[in-house]
């Protein structure tokens, strides 16, 4: 173990802790890794890691699955549960779907594969640590608007509608090929809300959801969100993981609508097919069934990198078909009756 490396509270250096039992991975790890601006300690156990710890702060782990006595994934769930702000990268021998699912689920920020690829490795740390710069501005930036909220006063609204409009800016010029999508998708959940003949308050709360369901995109490389060809598997599970991040993000603002929820439920299906939660039916609220069908029929009806734009005809055709079986027949029959008295149009 570099018993004085990464243990300076004053150093500018990202400090890094390396978990593995292989002190060759570790030193393979460290290689790559001064590349950029870091500190690198490593530990050969969970024990090991958890003395580290307690002598100091670190900003990102990179941790084997599979270490002696205690596992990796115990090890993590430690480091979230008791070391807010601090990143963590999984690391493996084995490309194995339901281990990348597990980790990303129990709050990994990435999970790379050995032998290692410099691209890689450096791509997940560059995504986990703007991940970890988000969540603890936002953790900042949350204590701040929940005061705000608790007013409700109009100045507040406009704070709430501007800082949004500024994330869902940020969240595009990060993937360009998908500008527009959030707000294109909130305009046609609100005619659908209208439609279904909505307070004016819940379609207020439809269209702030609506801006801001992608939200969770913003921890996802860009590399992957542009990709021009399919995902492998393990991307795709990186992928899946917007939701979760999203409602992580926005969980604590005291919104007056669900808006958090609808991030985190606008994946799932009716019959449970769907994503993070797999919730079938009513469990699913209705303003997150209501942006499921805006999603997908603006995301058909779009160009995406890894496809030429299908037209609006062939998504009235997907939700049409799969009406009750993935998404909420009330809101399809809403959504279809808008285009076919051409009530609406996408701008």
């Amino acid at each position: 173990m570099d018993k004085e490396a990464g243990m300076n509270e004053g150093t500018d250096h990202r400090r890094i802790l390396i978990v593995d039992d292989d002190d060759s991975i570790c030193r393979t790890l460290k290689r790559i890794l001064k590349k950029i601006d870091s500190e690198c300690t490593s530990a050969s156990s969970a024990e090991e890691a958890r003395r580290i710890l307690k002598k100091g702060r670190f900003d990102l782990i990179f941790c084997d699955v599979i270490l002696p006595k205690e596992s990796g994934m115990d090890l993590i769930r430690h480091v979230l549960a008791e070391h807010t702000g601090t990143a963590v990268i999984m690391i493996s021998g084995v490309e194995d779907p339901d281990i990348v699912e597990k980790a990303l689920e129990i709050g990994a920020y990435g999970y790379v594969l050995k032998p290692f690829k410099i691209s890689e490795v450096l791509i997940n740390v560059s995504s986990a640590l703007r991940r970890q710069r988000l969540e603890i501005e936002s953790l900042r930036q949350r204590e701040r608007l929940e005061q705000m909220v608790e007013r409700r006063t109009a100045s507040l609204q406009e704070t709430l509608e501007g800082v949004v409009k500024v994330v869902v800016h940020t969240v595009e010029t990060r993937d360009p090929y998908t500008a527009g999508h959030q707000s294109r998708v909130a305009d046609l959940a609100c005619a659908i809300a209208e439609k279904m003949e909505y307070a004016a308050d819940q379609v207020k709360g439809i269209r702030m959801a609506g801006m801001i369901h992608d939200l969770g995109k913003i921890s996802i490389p860009a590399e992957i969100l542009s990709k021009p060809s399919r995902l492998t598997e393990t991307e795709f599970a990186l992928i899946k993981t917007h939701p979760g991040i999203g409602y992580d993000i926005i969980k604590g603002i005291n919104f007056p609508w669900p808006v958090a929820k609808v991030a985190y439920q606008h994946h799932e299906r009716m019959d449970g097919s769907g994503y993070p939660e797999g919730l079938k039916g009513q469990n699913i609220i209705l303003e997150a069934r209501i942006m499921a069908v805006a999603d997908v029929v603006e995301a058909m009806a779009s160009h995406r990198p890894y496809r030429p734009a299908l037209g609006i005809e062939k998504a009235l055709e997907e939700i049409s078909e799969n009406k009750s079986t993935l998404y909420d027949p009330e809101t399809v029959d809403a959504c279809l009756d808008l285009f076919a008295k051409e009530e609406f149009g996408f701008k």
